[in-house]
């Protein structure tokens, strides 16, 4: 037995974006782990977690909410970038790869979220 949010693209791209998160946040200072590693690796989970929560048992209308959640998480990791990219521990090819990863993801979240 398969979940819905399993066969969601936007759910698939956001996970495979978590998992970028994760390894870079391998390379950040041990200084920013209680910081700026919890609260990117944080926001990243919360956009999987709630696609995933708010496809599943729900009507549309809470689907948009919880997609709407997802939405802000994803520029929550993006504001993180900017932050890791000003202290030095992401340079400017990553985070201009990973920038447009989470342009498209919102972009695809933005969509399934207006598709209802």
């Amino acid at each position: 037995m398969s979940f819905r949010f399993e066969d969601l693209q936007v759910w698939q791209k956001a996970i495979e974006l978590d998992e970028q998160i994760n390894q870079l946040t391998k390379k950040f200072p041990k200084d920013e782990v209680y910081v700026l590693t919890s609260q990117i690796k944080r926001a990243a989970d919360s956009v999987v977690l709630n696609i995933a929560e708010g496809s599943t048992g729900q009507s549309k209308s809470v689907f948009k909410v919880f997609l709407s959640y997802s939405l802000r998480s994803a520029v929550e990791v993006v504001g993180c970038l900017f932050i890791g990219k000003k202290r030095g521990y992401i340079d400017d090819d990553l985070f201009r790869m990973l920038y447009t990863e989470y342009e498209i993801l919102v972009r695809m979240i933005t969509a399934l979220k207006n598709s209802f």
